[in-house]
């Protein structure tokens, strides 16, 4: 799955626990009649692939949804779920790369070759 936006809010890594579980948390605004907020979470070495993004950027974020099963201490059964980014991409470079690309000029603009006048239109080498 993917979602698109532009990024609200990008947190800092936060380390937990004596293993050293890392997680860090971006918020982005989704770009439809009604937006929506929507916090993803990456966690362990994908923490890192934040480090070149920053508040106002467009992006487009791989995701998994992630679902668990908690029960309290009074025996009551409580359900989470996480949306975990995998990948991020910049939708902004997507765009600047293809302004690059000149525009093809329409065929009324190319000139006939010379040898292909009506003189030496027999002109086959066969």
């Amino acid at each position: 799955m993917e979602v698109q936006g532009k990024i609200k809010m990008l947190d800092e890594t936060k380390t937990f626990g004596s293993n050293g579980f890392r997680k860090r948390e971006v918020v982005i605004t989704t770009d439809e009649q009604y937006p929506q907020h929507i916090l993803v979470e990456f966690i362990q070495d994908k923490c890192d692939l934040l480090n070149s993004y920053a508040v106002g950027k467009d992006v487009k974020i791989s995701i998994n949804l992630r679902g668990r099963e908690w029960v309290n201490p009074q025996g009551e059964t409580k359900y989470f779920n996480a949306i975990q980014g995998w990948r991020i991409e910049s939708l902004q470079a997507e765009a600047s790369s293809n302004a690059e690309i000149p525009p093809t000029p329409p065929m009324d603009a190319f000139e006939p070759a010379d040898d292909l006048n009506e003189e030496n239109h027999d002109d086959l080498p066969f």
